[in-house]
């Protein structure tokens, strides 16, 4: 009911001259979930019930030459309708099937581009940017991040992700979406960082959780969405459903925004 309730004001306010964008960030866990089954169609499932104008996965698996059965985005999108996806190789498993980030979006996409971070003595860990092009015109960019759990591993993360290679290029013409799986849950320096030159969405002026990990039984709060001050935040929301609180060891975190011109006008 809640998500038909979000659906139903986005409607009613793009009646009334406003547009709302519906982002989610989502960390998939290889499509295992907690009853440790791999089920892509649960994933998209949940997918299906964020109803997201954009979704950001992390921990996504894709199709490996030789064997395409364990193409799991493929299976999630079979199941899915309307998005165009990007995806994002960090590394390959020991199958050898490609595993990274992944974006849908029901915007057009019209450029992406994969950013490795620093390594340390862990995986290798990526970020992903996909430039959509909205309905009048202006080129939004989302990035898709997974960093590390180590907390030195982070610090040097944290400072690529602000370079001018990544978040500060030049080149980015429109409003700026960050998002996916920090692994911090302290206010460490990636999280210091990110506040210096984003807008932080916070749960707790939406709602009473604040901890979002594991989905069973919250006790950290490793996800996160940083917007650009173009965006305006309406509503932030951990999704819970039945499924989703089975499918992976996260829940869906989902942010809707109205984007404002640089005059201030919706």
């Amino acid at each position: 009911m809640a998500g038909m309730a979000d659906r139903t004001t986005t409607i009613n306010a793009e009646e009334n001259g406003r547009r709302s964008l519906r982002v989610a960030t989502y960390n998939v866990h290889k499509c295992r979930g907690m009853d440790r089954r791999t089920m892509p169609e649960r994933i998209a499932e949940v997918i299906n019930e964020v109803d997201a104008d954009v979704v950001a996965l992390q921990e996504v698996v894709a199709e490996a030459a030789d064997d395409p059965s364990i193409d799991q985005l493929g299976s999630m999108l079979a199941d899915l309708d309307g998005y165009c996806c990007c995806f994002g190789e960090n590394r390959r498993l020991k199958n050898g099937a490609p595993y990274g980030n992944a974006i849908l979006s029901r915007y057009p996409l019209v450029a992406n581009q994969n950013y490795y971070l620093p390594l340390t003595r862990r995986e290798q860990r990526g970020c992903l940017r996909a430039d959509l092009e909205l309905p009048d015109g202006r080129i939004l960019h989302i990035f898709n991040v997974h960093l590390g759990t180590g907390f030195m591993e982070r610090r040097h993360q944290g400072s690529k992700l602000l370079s001018n290679e990544i978040l500060r290029h030049a080149g980015l013409s429109g409003p700026r979406i960050v998002l996916g799986d920090f692994n911090e849950w302290t206010k460490g320096l990636t999280t210091q960082l990110m506040k210096q030159h984003f807008q932080s969405a916070d749960l707790r002026a939406f709602t009473r959780r604040r901890r979002t990990y594991p989905g069973v039984l919250p006790l950290l709060h490793l996800d996160h969405v940083y917007f650009d001050a173009a965006l305006e935040l309406e509503n932030f929301a951990v999704h819970r459903s039945r499924t989703a609180l089975v499918a992976s060891d996260h829940l869906p975190l989902v942010a809707t925004f109205q984007i404002t011109e640089a005059d201030g006008r919706s």
